[in-house]
């Protein structure tokens, strides 16, 4: 029997619950056990020094590499229980590395985001026209939506990659350091879009970055993971006020002073 889809988001918001979740590879723990959920309607961000193990978590909430230990929920449901199909309803995947197709145009990369709905040939019902058309609309590049990918700008680009996840459906979308090759106009756009997209669309958007003072200035929620394991590797999480005192501790530098009522670290000079 032909297995048919339809986008959870269309049904209801889903959010995602790690309880005990420990992550790592080949037997090797980097980070755990974690308790905590993502909420739709939110932006968060998750934040770290390098190796603390961001994008072992990543990975794992999207399922490229399973859990040492411990469970990830989505809809009520174990996400080890989900098929891969399903599971593409489920979770959007916006990753870091640069777009190399450049002979496709914006559009038909944005229509990619249809595939886990698409019929066996993929070819795009009228329903997945409209999809990708209102996908384009929210990112606001429907005017260089017949541009060859290869033309775009570093930041026109990561829209496409964010208008590619929307029409694909998902309540939940993850960002691997979506800004990383962006000038700072463009990073502070996208950020603005992203939350955008969270608060109008109910999405639970999750996403690392290392820009530390933009994710303080835009996230709903911050997610802030250390080095070690045990308690040295658990997460500290809320509201950037919430976790500002955490700063320092999870960033320590001699050159840097964390001003917790402006949110923002400064250079010690």
């Amino acid at each position: 029997m032909t297995e048919v889809l339809t986008p959870l988001a269309s049904r209801k918001a889903a959010g995602m619950t790690l309880n005990k979740l420990v992550i790592g590879y080949q037997g090797h723990k980097v980070a755990g056990p974690m308790t905590n959920s993502l909420r739709a309607g939110e932006l968060c961000c998750l934040l770290g020094a390098n190796g603390a193990g961001k994008s072992t978590l990543l990975r794992t909430l999207a399922a490229f590499q399973p859990p040492l230990e411990g469970e990830i929920w989505i809809d009520g449901r174990n996400i080890t229980e989900i098929s891969p199909r399903q599971l593409s309803t489920m979770i959007g995947i916006v990753l870091t590395e640069r777009i190399k197709m450049g002979g496709i145009t914006v559009r038909d990369m944005v229509a990619m985001g249809r595939s886990p709905y698409t019929n066996f040939w993929g070819r795009l019902t009228d329903e997945d026209n409209n999809e990708v058309d209102k996908a384009m609309q929210q990112v606001g590049i429907t005017r260089f939506a017949n541009r060859q990918i290869s033309t775009l700008s570093d930041g026109e680009r990561q829209k496409v990659m964010i208008a590619k996840a929307l029409a694909q459906g998902t309540p939940i979308i993850l960002l691997d350091e979506p800004t990383a090759f962006l000038d700072f106009p463009s990073k502070v756009e996208v950020m603005l879009l992203l939350g955008r997209l969270a608060h109008e669309m109910g999405k639970s958007i999750f996403l690392s970055t290392h820009d530390l003072d933009l994710a303080l200035q835009t996230a709903d929620r911050l997610w802030l993971m250390g080095k070690g394991e045990g308690d040295e590797g658990l997460l500290a999480v809320g509201t950037p006020r919430e976790v500002a005192s955490e700063l320092p501790r999870f960033f320590p530098s001699e050159h840097l002073d964390f001003d917790a009522e402006a949110l923002r670290f400064n250079i010690k000079i």
